[in-house]
């Protein structure tokens, strides 16, 4: 007997339901972590800088500090030649102040003496003991950095919503920073329902099959910035869903529930969002996907994926990735995320609903994949699905299509 599709939805409602029901119930926070630990998070608030950097006028090059009026007319023919009074190295200061006819040996990252304005290089010199001869003019400044060249104190460094790469913790670190805040990663849950389902390392009796969208949705999550957890198999029955899910949402915020959402006896998972929550969409106009369920239970999402791996993936990437990926800071318009192409074969699509086909993207040609919604390997090969609108019935071949890739 078949399920009654009561709440089914267009798909730009269902996108519309599912982001409103995020903001609603889930808010974005934050959390304070190493800077040490930092990459690839998101920057939760606007970092200004605490000082100038560098914070004193330094040497960009090894050679002599000198005042520049000291080298005008050096050259090789005739070189100008100064008293060395001192060394310097990265990290030490002096108490010399270098005065006229009088210069410091420097190296590169050294701060620049009390009077010195120039580096000569020391290609363009010859020590002779506590002499040095120059062989080229410097003009002031050549070959210093000056303090607060590349940053001045109170300046914005850094915006909220940046991913925090190498270079941009390397600027924080610069500032002396220990800790940041940064957003908190969504806390997702992954529950994989079935009879038939058997996990990997355990033996495959005959009429099983091995999880697929446990691992598979876990790692799309993640993908879109989320703490995401696979949290075991729940067979098709009443008592033991309704017990998963309700010990699943005391540990995370967003619980996917893969299969038990088409018609039959596996068909649970809306009977118990009813009794512990409410259900929002059951049902979406769309092939692959179309038993798809979203409810609440205590301001907390559960979404049932159906169970073939590829409806399961389709409906992901269209519905959920986008307000996850907000949820965890990441400001990206997947509606951008896109390329253009020709069809190379004919593609026929059912009336009355959206069709999502899996393509193949080589450089112009955009090659569909024709393999039911259970078929592993497609999915492997897929670069993303071009969408075509209930009301098309036939994509052609050499039609210009765009496909949406997948996050």
């Amino acid at each position: 007997m078949g399920t009654e599709f009561l709440k089914i939805k267009e798909c730009d409602e269902a996108i519309d339901i599912i982001q409103n029901l995020f903001d609603e119930n889930l808010k974005a926070e934050s959390e304070e972590i190493s800077v040490d630990e930092a990459y690839g998070r998101i920057l939760y608030e606007d970092v200004y800088s605490r000082m100038d950097f560098p914070p004193f006028d330094k040497a960009l090059k090894d050679g002599f500090a000198i005042l520049s009026s000291d080298s005008f007319g050096a050259s090789e023919e005739s070189p100008n030649t100064l008293e060395v009074i001192d060394f310097l190295e990265a990290g030490s200061t002096t108490d010399k102040k270098v005065e006229k006819g009088k210069c410091i040996e420097i190296s590169t990252g050294a701060a620049m003496p009390e009077g010195a304005e120039a580096v000569v290089m020391v290609e363009y010199c010859e020590k002779m003991g506590d002499k040095v001869n120059l062989f080229t003019t410097a003009t002031p400044s050549q070959d210093v950095a000056r303090k607060g060249s590349d940053i001045e104190e109170g300046n914005l460094i850094l915006k909220k919503g940046d991913f925090l790469n190498p270079g941009k913790i390397g600027v924080l670190l610069s500032q002396g920073f220990e800790t940041i805040e940064v957003y908190k990663k969504p806390s997702v849950g992954i529950l994989s329902s079935g009879n038939e389902i058997t996990l990997q390392g355990q033996e495959l009796e005959y009429g099983k099959i091995y999880d697929v969208n446990g691992g598979m949705i876990k790692n799309d999550a993640v993908s879109c910035g989320a703490d995401a957890r696979f949290l075991g198999v729940m067979r098709d029955d009443y008592d033991e869903v309704k017990e998963k899910i309700i010990k699943s949402l005391k540990e995370v915020d967003v619980l996917f529930c893969s299969g038990g959402t088409s018609a039959g006896l596996g068909d649970v998972l809306k009977h118990v969002l009813d009794e512990l929550g409410e259900v929002h969409i059951h049902g979406i106009s769309v092939q692959p996907g179309k038993p798809t369920i979203v409810g609440v239970i205590d301001e907390k999402l559960v979404i049932g994926l159906p169970g073939n791996p590829v409806s399961a993936l389709m409906i992901f990437n269209a519905f959920v990735a986008q307000p996850l990926t907000r949820l965890a800071g990441i400001e990206k318009d997947f509606e951008l995320n896109t390329v253009k192409g020709k069809m190379t074969r004919r593609i026929h699509s059912p009336v009355g609903r959206m069709q999502y086909q899996l393509v193949k993207v080589d450089g112009q040609n955009i090659q569909p994949i024709f393999k039911d919604s259970g078929a592993i390997f497609s999915l492997s090969s897929a670069d993303g699905y071009v969408k075509v609108p209930k009301s098309v019935e036939l994509l052609d071949e050499g039609e210009e299509v765009e496909v949406y890739l997948f996050n």
